[in-house]
């Protein structure tokens, strides 16, 4: 058992820290404050690989594996959950979704563009009346002709205003409870979709966040992607991965906020001396880092196990729940420990808070993990 990092993988965590230093961090409160998404950020990552991560080289990608993808994300988070969150879904949901189960003809035309970063990426599948019960989704696809038309509305879309490229589950057998959803690749501009409405969200800000309509959404047949009725058991492949991405981002979240409060506790003075120097403060440091590391080790063992196994709904889901309930525990710890400025937009920790709420929500709830956990064990 190795808990060491190759050097390469070190050079790869390097050099997005790098540039999440440079080219995220200065701007990071003023998206943040502004709730607009930085588009270009993702052209840039793209320059460095960063949107094809896990695609193989074939298709533009770097080809790496789920153990970098992890440093990809806890990095970026680290500075910015957002961007984290942003990157995350470009690449384990949509990407991934069109890597797994596209045919070679949909690899060919999709995947250069989106691993490049010159296209964005968007997964519908939540709905207004269907959240945690996924396979309760009402939006319909219906084969006519040589086309399927969509209709439907679809929820809390990452990137939902701003894809290039979107990868939408509708219903395609009404008569199953289950094994009744198929997946569909949409280009933006498409006649029929219709970007919705943009939530006003309490953290990860910059990242879009809308609804979706589908209108009479007509595309090629060729355009249905993987089989068809068989979508949900795929997307539940799709979320493996994708619950492995926010327990990083939960993680880089917790890191940053431990980053802050190491350096404010070292700063502050209180009853002449820095409050680092005051055991209430030491014991807060110490649980925070403890807590950060654990969800660490959960999150990597993870990745690993995603990387041999390819299917691990247990262990994502561990790292998932554990990583992200700790993200927002220690988030907190740092706005206690910044007292009154922890309370206000100078410093940093209230955003970290609010970013890593999304942790215990997104891609399924911490109480829908620990369903997932326990259905495991019990087999």
């Amino acid at each position: 058992m190795d808990f060491q990092l190759t050097p390469e993988q070190e050079i790869l965590r390097d050099t997005v820290r790098e540039f999440a230093r440079k080219e995220i961090a200065p701007y990071a409160r003023k998206w943040d404050d502004e709730h607009s998404f930085p588009r270009e950020i993702i052209s840039k990552l793209g320059e460095l690989g960063i949107t094809g991560v896990l695609v193989s080289s074939e298709y533009g990608g770097t080809g790496l594996g789920y153990p970098e993808y992890v440093l990809v994300i806890e990095e970026l988070s680290r500075v910015d959950g957002s961007i984290g969150l942003s990157v995350a879904a470009h690449n384990s949901l949509c990407t991934n979704h069109i890597f797994l189960f596209g045919n070679d003809e949909q690899k060919g035309r999709y995947l250069p563009r989106l691993t490049s970063g010159s296209a964005l990426g968007a997964w519908a599948l939540t709905e207004p009346g269907s959240g945690s019960d996924a396979a309760s989704a009402v939006t319909q696809a219906e084969k006519k002709g040589r086309c399927w038309v969509l209709n439907g509305t679809k929820s809390f879309c990452t990137h939902g205003s701003h894809a290039d490229v979107y990868v939408i589950l509708a219903v395609t057998r009404h008569e199953e409870p289950r094994n009744r959803m198929s997946a569909f690749i949409v280009e933006q501009g498409t006649t029929g979709l219709i970007p919705g409405k943009k939530e006003n969200k309490l953290g990860c800000r910059s990242c879009d966040t809308s609804s979706v309509i589908l209108e009479d959404c007509a595309i090629p047949e060729e355009n249905l992607l993987g089989s068809e009725d068989g979508a949900f058991g795929e997307a539940l492949r799709v979320l493996d991965g994708g619950r492995i991405s926010i327990a990083a981002m939960a993680v880089g979240i917790a890191q940053g906020a431990l980053d802050c409060s190491l350096v404010y506790a070292k700063q502050r003075e209180q009853f002449g001396q820095p409050i680092a120097q005051f055991q209430a403060i030491q014991f807060k440091l110490a649980d925070m880092a403890t807590r950060l590391d654990a969800a660490r080790l959960l999150t990597y063992r993870a990745a690993a196990e995603k990387q041999l196994k390819g299917h691990v709904p247990k262990s994502s889901s561990m790292a998932k729940l554990f990583a992200g309930e700790a993200a927002v525990w220690v988030a907190e710890q740092a706005v206690q420990i910044h007292g009154g400025y922890g309370y206000t937009t100078d410093y940093l920790p209230e955003k970290y808070w609010r970013d890593a709420k999304l942790c215990t929500i997104g891609e399924g709830t911490s109480e829908i993990q620990r369903l997932v956990v326990a259905r495991e064990l019990l087999k």
